[in-house]
């Protein structure tokens, strides 16, 4: 596995890059010397307030996980991307017992595990062309650990976490970096929607901080927030002895 990766003067693609994690995200690439970065939202005028604010630096692509022929139409049009952040996603609070239930998970999983493979599939050659980059995957500690307020969220995250698994071992082979990123609670929209979560959030920079560093280390698991180093805290070591290795070859 590569083990280092630095962020400057790399061209990015963040999906969800308008607000919450993937905005931060956004700036503090730039910040840490990105060169420029692919702003993917499903409406282009979300990305504008990042135009007027870093200029060219930014260039906003449709993209929406949910319709695969614009992840298509970015792939052509991103062609010099060295670093792609997966970080759009949805999540409708279900529960298993509620009657949207199946419903809800359908609508996950159509965004969280099948746009995370289109986004894969589009983007792997490119990523190989350019040298081999970083395939990053926002995931979340309920891909761990089920919360049954979210429930059906967190098996579709946990669908996810599963293929960033493979594409960490299949992606080895053309040089490029995979990246799992677990957070616990952020202050996001989406968490201000949950009742209780807003007290104990930690701001989207800290997802941004540590997958820089990360990225770094080489590190494939990143665990940024309070509660989500609690779970790495029981996690690490079968982590590190099932997880971050090949068993087949055992």
């Amino acid at each position: 596995m590569q083990n280092k990766y630095d962020i400057k003067n790399k061209t990015v693609l963040v999906t969800g890059a308008n607000r919450g994690i993937g905005k931060v995200i956004t700036e503090t690439f730039l910040q840490k010397g990105a060169k420029k970065i692919y702003a993917g939202v499903r409406n282009l005028d979300t990305a504008l307030p990042l135009i007027e604010q870093y200029g060219k630096k930014i260039e906003a692509i449709t993209i929406d996980l949910e319709k695969p022929a614009t992840i298509i139409d970015a792939s052509l049009q991103a062609k010099d991307v060295e670093v792609v952040v997966n970080n759009a996603g949805v999540n409708t609070r279900s529960t298993p017992l509620d009657t949207d239930a199946i419903s809800s998970l359908n609508f996950e999983m159509e965004i969280n595990v099948n746009g995370l493979i289109r986004m894969a599939q589009a983007f792997a050659p490119i990523l190989k062309k350019n040298g081999g980059g970083a395939f990053i995957q926002i995931n979340s500690v309920a891909s761990i650990k089920n919360i049954v307020s979210i429930a059906t969220y967190s098996a579709s995250k946990a669908a996810a976490y599963s293929i960033t698994q493979a594409l960490r071992d299949q992606l080895d082979e053309q040089g490029t970096f995979v990246m799992s990123v677990h957070p616990g609670p952020i202050a996001t929209d989406m968490i201000a929607a949950a009742p209780g979560m807003l007290e104990i959030a930690e701001p989207p920079s800290i997802v941004a901080d540590n997958i820089v560093t990360a990225l770094n280390n080489g590190d494939f698991h990143v665990f940024p927030d309070k509660m989500a180093r609690q779970i790495k805290e029981a996690y690490q070591s079968f982590a590190e002895s099932t997880i971050e290795v090949n068993i087949l070859e055992n």
